[in-house]
């Protein structure tokens, strides 16, 4: 059983990191940081900085200073990340609702009717589970709205270009697998994709979605799904072992090949910018490991910025 965590003071909490290995350069700064900050987050970059071995001490050299860095250094590329995500979900909201109202009307009683969606039989409880819950973010979001309280009060429905601003991400993202398929195929190829692709991007964004907006360790997270082989797994060479490649199929890299797919070349490319830049800034706050490490983490190929100039 393990042991039972107990309350630290600041000054203790800066023992077990001494004691760990960690050098801590500014005991004043450090207090300061760790309880503005949070042990526990500031901790959970740790591992980038412990040896290879069963002590869990850290690297020799290794400052608090290159700890928080690295903190810091996801703060501002999940922020970067979050941003570009919200751009999709606003862009997939609107070609959503202009698909379905241009298809099926603008009440809800047009557009939520269980008909205008996939036909399988096995999809019934789904598509009325969807629908159900649809219908409640309205009850429920849709009062701390103004244009939808307005629509509401004024008009009596909920227009859903009007609708989508407070239906969450991930449910409008699962809502893609009851629509019909010429409704995928009319949304996929506004971004130039296949619908199983759109498909396959969705519920990945929504994921990495949830995970910035509650500020989670960014950087070197994995989802369950992984994404389809693509061009640019091919073009930037990289790396197969026993047939799949070791980069861009559920780590951070393939979260820039889905954004390369959904967003503006413009967009991108100033994205990529942004996390060239954050990267670089850390790059020269580390000492005790290479930034080449934490690219590694990333799941970044070597070549990765060759990403930025590709059709």
């Amino acid at each position: 059983m393990s042991t039972a965590k107990v309350f630290k003071t600041l000054d203790e909490q800066i023992n077990i990191l001494k004691e760990k290995g960690l050098i801590i350069n500014d005991e004043a700064y450090t207090k300061e940081v760790l309880l503005r900050e949070n042990y526990f987050f500031i901790m959970g970059y740790r591992h980038v900085f412990l040896k290879k071995d069963a002590s869990r001490k850290f690297i020799d050299g290794t400052t608090f200073d290159e700890v928080y860095s690295l903190f810091v250094f996801d703060r501002m590329f999940r922020n970067i990340i979050f941003k570009n995500i919200l751009i999709v979900e606003n862009n997939y909201k609107s070609i959503f609702s202009y698909i379905l109202s241009k298809n099926y009307g603008f009440k809800e009683k047009n557009y939520l009717n269980p008909s205008n969606f996939d036909n399988d039989k096995e999809k019934t409880r789904q598509i009325n589970d969807l629908l159900r819950k649809v219908k409640r973010q309205f009850r429920v979001n849709g009062k701390q709205h103004g244009a939808t309280s307005h629509y509401m009060d004024n008009y009596g429905y909920i227009p859903l270009w009007i609708g989508v601003k407070v239906i969450s991400f991930g449910l409008i993202s699962e809502m893609f697998s009851i629509l019909k398929e010429e409704d995928k195929f009319s949304i996929a190829s506004v971004y130039k994709i296949e619908p199983e692709e759109m498909e396959d991007y969705l519920p990945i964004l929504a994921n990495y979605r949830n995970l910035c907006a509650h500020e989670d360790v960014t950087f070197d997270h994995f989802t369950q799904r992984m994404i389809p082989d693509t061009k640019y797994h091919s073009i930037l060479n990289i790396q197969k072992i026993d047939g799949e490649y070791i980069n861009g199929k559920n780590d951070i890299f393939a979260l820039i090949i889905i954004l390369k797919r959904l967003l503006t070349d413009v967009d991108f490319k100033m994205m990529m910018n942004e996390i060239n830049y954050e990267l670089d800034r850390l790059s020269g706050k580390l000492n005790s490991i290479k930034i080449d490490d934490v690219i590694e983490k990333m799941g970044f190929p070597s070549n990765y910025k060759d990403i930025m100039y590709l059709d």
